[in-house]
């Protein structure tokens, strides 16, 4: 027989009718079946801890059976013996408190002695009266978290140790860029001190003092750009250059032209270097006392004169230009006299150039010679003591390493300036 219009819309009525019964049949069938293998654990308990209900999925993970568990073991029984501790001195008591509890790290013991990394919340369900009835716990799996800590952790501790040593290979390269100890030279005092604004990186400053000959000596302090490994090549090729060039030929001026010419010709490329020096050639005087001394400037901070009636000036060494930027850079030289009882300081501009604890403003020049003038009259120790107690004022101020170099002649009656 024919459909008829009716017909046709019965039909869709009928069909949707066993598709939804088919669907709630489903849902029924399958909400104890979702409880038993969820992909996390379930578990009831009473007040007590006492196991009354637990699903599928979380006796698979602890290879126990149902019967050995509800009704015989407590919640805390599963768990190790750190975890229990903890569960009975503060999960449970925030939980009494609380009324739930999430995202706890735990250890389950497995029947067979494995240990079960999980993450637990629980919650204390309340009947209509407010009173609590029992407790309900949620188990995450958290083996793949653990390793993944784990990893973490082993590649925190390879990155620490790789640290320590790069930190130690710094240390011994920076202790081959500074001599080991200063020369004694008759007559005078001399000390010195390396401030190293960062650990983990080899810093660019160096300094010496060595004998010449005919009874002279030569000094110099100076400054490479940069930092690193790149820095520290530049700074030994400065050093060793400034020895071997005073030896040739110690004028001051000669011995940092031969020295511009060694860095520009070996860093004129895509990557040049350049470093700022002070060169001082010092020659006794031995019928008025003291030393002769001229020094010159390749583009580096004035050194600083304290002299023995109290004054401090900074020596003029004007227009010297940086040593390795150009061909033939500017060198500028002055002379002058060491007395009994003066104090020569040579410094590297991370003094100089430090923040203060007034936002944005630095050291400054004017502030160095002010604290000079405060020293003065005084010797080498306490100069370069006064500067270390300086750079330990300033703090993470001194964001750059700061070399200082303090030379002085003590006067004949051997009374200096505490």
């Amino acid at each position: 027989m024919p459909r008829t219009d009716g017909d046709q819309d019965r039909e869709p009525e009928s069909g949707g009718r066993t598709d939804d019964q088919t669907f709630s049949a489903l849902l029924e069938d399958s909400a104890e079946d979702l409880y038993e293998h969820a992909p996390c654990g379930y578990l009831s308990t009473l007040l007590d801890g006492q196991i009354v209900k637990i699903n599928t999925t979380l006796l698979d993970w602890l290879g126990h059976r149902r019967g050995d568990l509800v009704g015989h073991r407590k919640f805390s029984d599963l768990l190790t013996v750190g975890c229990r501790l903890y569960h009975e001195t503060h999960f449970a008591p925030l939980l009494r408190m609380q009324g739930e509890i999430s995202g706890i790290a735990l250890e389950l013991k497995a029947a067979d002695g494995r240990r079960l990394p999980v993450l637990v919340t629980s919650t204390v369900k309340t009947g209509s009266d407010g009173q609590p009835l029992l407790i309900r716990t949620t188990v995450f799996d958290a083996r793949d978290r653990r390793s993944y800590e784990q990893e973490l952790l082993r590649a925190r501790q390879e990155s620490e140790r790789e640290r320590e040593r790069l930190q130690q290979l710094n240390a011994t390269l920076q202790r081959t860029l500074l001599p080991p100890t200063l020369a004694n030279v008759p007559g005078l005092n001399v000390a010195a001190h390396y401030h190293i604004a960062s650990i983990d990186e080899v810093g660019g400053d160096f300094y010496d003092l060595f004998p010449l000959a005919a009874g002279t000596w030569g000094m110099f302090l100076g400054d490479v750009c940069g930092k690193g490994a790149a820095a520290a090549a530049v700074t030994s090729l400065a050093r060793y250059t400034l020895r071997a060039a005073a030896v040739y030929d110690p004028d001051p001026a000669a011995v940092l032209g031969n020295l511009n010419t060694v860095l520009n010709h070996e860093y004129n490329g895509i990557d040049p270097r350049f470093c700022t020096v002070l060169f001082g050639l010092l020659t006794p005087d031995g019928e008025r006392g003291g030393f002769r001394i001229t020094l010159a400037s390749g583009g580096h901070p004035p050194a600083l004169l304290l002299r023995a009636d109290g004054t401090a000036d900074y020596l003029p060494t004007p227009d010297g230009q940086l040593i390795g930027a150009l061909p033939d850079a500017h060198i500028s030289t002055t002379t002058f006299r060491l007395d009994p009882g003066d104090t020569l300081l040579l410094h590297t501009d991370g003094l100089t150039e430090a923040h203060t604890a007034i936002a944005g403003d630095r050291y400054g020049d004017e502030a160095l010679l002010d604290f000079g003038r405060a020293l003065a009259p005084t010797t080498a120790e306490t100069t370069v003591s006064a500067i270390r107690e300086l750079l330990d004022t300033l703090g993470t101020g001194v964001d750059d390493d700061t070399a200082v170099l303090a030379i002085h002649v003590p006067r004949p009656d051997r009374k200096e300036q505490q």
